[in-house]
């Protein structure tokens, strides 16, 4: 039983479309920000990797909206993007003030951690292009009616970046509602993007108000919380102790609060360390009830960063083959657990691992 039912392929252009922003990554490689004397570049975002990897990894068509300024740095990101195979046409430009006064390009230092060191990010992302996106700085109806998209995707870091970005979020799932796509949102609330805009309480009043226009919500018990406002009811444990029972009670509420939602997906991770974490999954929908994914206890982790939208895309792009809510959620935590044995924040996998994991594949060498 397919999770959702979805516009028909042929009547669009895009089989998804991410909103958000893209930042440059720069990364140490094996070292640490704070010694580097240089950096490997790469483009990441949480909302454009999922179209990164549904087009890199699974071979769909995507584009992104988002904004760059219009230097050297804003097309060094866009080169990037399209290196990643994910439509550029949909970049919104802004003009240069030279020095970046008024508009500037996200940075974001990326050191990955081993074992007992923990990963750490660094972001340089104030007065950005994408977080002074208006909503009539981009054709909705071009893009949705016209164009046609079969699936957006966007979260809680896009919106929590200025005023200007939850209005543009808002305006960007409604317009999907209204020609039938299908949108997917993460929660993926970071206190430190919140802080200065008014805390969890902003959090919350955004995101509950674009929580009642998402078909599948992505999410953990500390989004659920932080951003949402839930509690856990009946039991004085933690999630992490009892994940399944703690989920599902968590997971009735929000769908009781929420009967627009179609199905919730979260993973759960257990750290060991920061390069030996246990890594599982759980969704819903209100067709099938709870699944749970295959259990992967100590993982092997080279990089962590970019693992939940991984998941994140596996889970779509079964939802885009019509696959089953336990297929789906199959593909997410493989694909999840693919993309952290890779360097970066977008996945490195192939299609064909990812179905391997998927029926219970080994590591063994292929020949």
């Amino acid at each position: 039983m397919a999770v959702f039912d979805l516009r028909p392929a042929d009547d669009c252009r895009y089989a998804e479309v991410s909103l958000g922003e893209v930042m440059l990554r720069l990364d140490p490689g094996a070292g640490r920000i704070r010694t580097a004397r240089s950096f490997d570049a790469w483009e990441g975002g949480g909302e454009y990797n999922v179209a990164r990897g549904l087009t890199r990894v699974f071979g769909l068509e995507t584009s992104v909206v988002t904004a760059l300024v219009d230097d050297e740095v804003g097309h060094l990101i866009e080169s990037l993007i399209a290196a990643g195979g994910v439509g550029t046409s949909m970049i919104h430009w802004a003009d240069s003030d030279g020095v970046g006064r008024e508009v500037r390009n996200s940075l974001n230092f990326t050191e990955r951690g081993f074992g007992v060191r923990g990963a750490k990010g660094v972001s340089d992302r104030g007065h950005t292009a994408i977080a002074a996106l208006r909503p009539d700085d981009v054709d909705w109806d071009h893009l949705f009616g016209e164009l046609g998209v079969r699936w957006l995707h966007t979260g809680g870091i896009y919106a929590a970046l200025s005023p200007a970005s939850a209005e543009t979020t808002l305006a960007a799932v409604t317009a999907a509602q209204k020609y039938g796509t299908r949108v997917s949102y993460d929660l993926n609330y970071r206190p430190s993007l919140w802080r200065s805009i008014g805390g969890q309480e902003r959090a919350q009043e955004v995101n509950k108000e674009l929580a009642k226009h998402v078909d599948l919500l992505f999410g953990n018990e500390e989004d659920f919380t932080a951003a949402l406002g839930f509690e856990v009811a009946g039991t004085d444990e933690s999630l992490t102790e009892l994940p399944l029972e703690g989920y599902a009670r968590m997971v009735e509420q929000v769908a009781d609060a929420y009967p627009n939602l179609g199905a919730i997906a979260t993973t759960l991770r257990s750290v060991h360390s920061a390069s030996d974490n246990d890594w599982g999954a759980i969704a819903w929908s209100r067709a099938e009830g709870l699944k749970q994914a295959t259990q992967r206890d100590h993982l092997a982790v080279f990089d962590r960063v970019g693992g939940g939208d991984s998941f994140a895309s596996g889970f779509v792009y079964g939802a885009l083959a019509g696959e089953d809510l336990q297929t789906c959620l199959e593909y997410g935590a493989a694909h999840g657990a693919l993309a952290m044995t890779t360097p970066g924040d977008t996945s490195m996998a192939t299609a064909a691992e990812v179905f391997k994991l998927t029926s219970g594949g080994s590591a063994r060498v292929d020949r």
